[in-house]
């Protein structure tokens, strides 16, 4: 069986792939893996189009530019990769709502839409308060 076609991984085998994988960052670029700076820079980006001034101004983007680096390039590969993964385990559905959400919470999707928004938010926020 091709370990690409399975549906789902060991969450250990998973975990311990990432491990070498971030070893293997801070070893050849000296870089350690992570996003949430990522989605700062993009918000100062979209936020230097419309007030560029107040963008050169603040401290943290005078400290952390707001450019597409390789970290924005990692959270692209990351939604690339994660896009190819479900189509090769042929698990991709275009399905909004999990059968598992369905049956606790309902059919909703905007309620599901909703409070995935809000638990990214307070990842974020706690990514963010933890410097990454």
């Amino acid at each position: 069986m091709n370990i690409f076609k399975k549906p789902q991984w060991s969450p250990y085998v998973a975990g311990a792939l990432i491990g070498m994988v971030s070893w293997f960052a801070v070893l050849t670029a000296g870089k350690y893996l992570g996003v949430s700076t990522t989605f700062v820079r993009t918000a100062g980006m979209i936020e230097k189009i419309f007030v560029p001034e107040r963008v050169a101004s603040m401290p943290y983007f005078i400290k952390e530019k707001p450019i597409i680096d390789w970290q924005w390039m990692e959270v692209l590969g990351i939604l690339i990769g994660a896009f190819i993964a479900a189509r090769l385990s042929g698990e991709f559905k275009s399905r909004f709502v999990p059968p598992l959400w369905e049956k606790r919470f309902g059919p909703d999707r905007f309620k599901r839409w909703f409070v995935a928004f809000l638990g990214g938010i307070i990842l974020m926020f706690g990514a963010r308060m933890a410097d990454g």
